[in-house]
């Protein structure tokens, strides 16, 4: 497994080694130990989430609040997906900066985002089933988020907003400015 730090301190995008024969192919998604040993995190997962999706349906971004924050590791199962984190730790560097990341049932590349940053993602192709661990149990009143078209984040999603799926909740998120604080 290759692990390659993003510019956001604490985000990393995880490459499997992929043994390929005739057969097919195999590989190992995660490995605790591999994986503690890659990112630098103590981080023991304890939630698997997936959905489906179609095209042009975008989730987040979202986060959890305090004592209930969630570091993620996502990736897709079936289909494309731009995945976007965006830093919202007042004391980075980074603070208010995304990264984002083509993730791919082709591709199986996996995308670890830390406690401290809003997460969400646009579907790509017609479908899209994806895939993702949390260090933490969702807790609906510490949740928070951003939305998508924040102009201070100016985050690139790849298709015309017209084309976008939004669900309301999504539609009237606040900016990052006016978001509820994560700690």
């Amino acid at each position: 497994m290759k692990f390659t730090e993003t510019k956001l301190k604490g985000c990393f995008i995880l490459e499997p080694t992929i043994f390929k024969d005739e057969r097919g192919y195999f590989m190992e998604s995660f490995n605790e130990r591999t994986f503690q040993q890659g990112v630098n995190h103590d981080v023991h997962f304890v939630q698997d989430n997936q959905s489906f999706s179609t095209k042009g349906v975008l989730r987040g971004l979202h986060y959890q609040c305090g004592e209930h924050a969630q570091a993620k590791l996502v990736r897709v199962l079936q289909g494309e997906v731009l995945d976007v984190a965006v830093d919202i730790r007042p004391e980075s560097e980074t603070y208010g900066q995304y990264e984002s990341v083509l993730l791919s049932a082709e591709n199986q590349k996996q995308f670890f985002v830390p406690r401290g940053f809003a997460h969400g993602f646009l579907v790509l192709s017609e479908t899209a089933t994806f895939f993702y661990k949390c260090d933490n149990f969702y807790n609906k009143e510490s949740e928070g988020g951003l939305i998508y078209n924040d102009p201070a984040l100016a985050i690139d999603w790849n298709l015309p907003s017209t084309d976008l799926i939004i669900s309301e909740k999504d539609q009237i998120l606040p900016t990052l400015e006016n978001a509820k604080k994560i700690w």
